[in-house]
């Protein structure tokens, strides 16, 4: 990679990106079925298939797991991907419920290879929504030579953000957007939307924002254009960047632009 060149990575769809850091490859929340519709509490209705398989993104080396309980976020194919995977990190919940996953608490620490991972608080909604969309956890990655990276899992809480960025001088965020919205909460969405991820790009102001989770199923409510408006609209165009599916995209470094007077 370029010296301003920050991470290597490669959408497949939904929150399911595949990274290298710290000499291992990595992915977000496995979520590799085909279209159709997904039975719980609230039926979840998939719109379009991943952008690769398993079997083309080669072997994974850690999985970051923001929740288990969904199928947006893991589905029946996700789950098997999961069985070949030497490092599954997940909430303390998640580790209870499936085996071989390693739960986080937040601020808890793992080592995995040269990598310090670093479980952080996210929340699935407004205040209290636990009891109904369950406990998540975001990711903060460290490595010498390596930026910071943070993966917010489904965070829709911008006051965690600054709690994290006060914590980490973070590089790379990977923000899960797309104003995820089954109605339990009314209007209020379960994960950042247009103008909460502006606002997370405000507090992580020197981060370049890599923006997943926003296309791809029924219950995202606005689409990625919309969220680009947003950055554009409030002078942060340059930070964001929304990766292409199933094509390898390489992150730059963000350098913050002085408005003019």
């Amino acid at each position: 990679m370029s010296e301003r060149t920050l991470l290597d990575v490669l959408h497949i769809g939904g929150p399911t990106l595949w990274f290298r850091y710290g000499g291992l490859t990595w992915l977000t929340d496995p979520t590799f079925d085909e279209p159709g519709d997904f039975a719980g509490p609230v039926t979840l209705h998939k719109l379009t298939g991943p952008a690769l398989s398993p079997d083309r993104i080669g072997p994974v080396d850690a999985v970051l797991l923001s929740h288990d309980e969904h199928p947006d976020n893991l589905d029946n194919a996700g789950r098997a991907l999961l069985t070949g995977v030497e490092h599954v990190l997940s909430t303390p919940e998640a580790a209870g419920r499936m085996n071989g996953v390693r739960g986080l608490a937040n601020w808890e620490t793992v080592q995995i290879g040269a990598v310090t991972v670093t479980g952080v608080p996210a929340l699935h909604g407004p205040q209290g929504c636990e009891e109904f969309t369950g406990t998540v956890t975001g990711f903060v990655l460290q490595a010498e030579g390596e930026p910071t990276v943070y993966v917010s899992g489904d965070n829709a809480s911008v006051d965690l953000v600054a709690e994290i960025a006060r914590r980490f001088p973070i590089d790379v965020a990977v923000l899960f957007a797309g104003a995820a919205n089954v109605g339990l909460f009314g209007d209020t969405d379960i994960t950042l939307n247009g103008r909460t991820a502006v606002a997370a790009a405000e507090v992580l102001a020197g981060a370049a924002i890599v923006v997943v989770h926003a296309e791809g199923w029924a219950h995202f409510s606005e689409s990625v254009d919309y969220l680009a408006h947003n950055f554009h609209y409030a002078g942060r165009g340059a930070q964001l960047h929304i990766p292409p599916l199933g094509e390898t995209f390489l992150v730059p470094a963000y350098t913050a632009r002085v408005q003019p007077a």
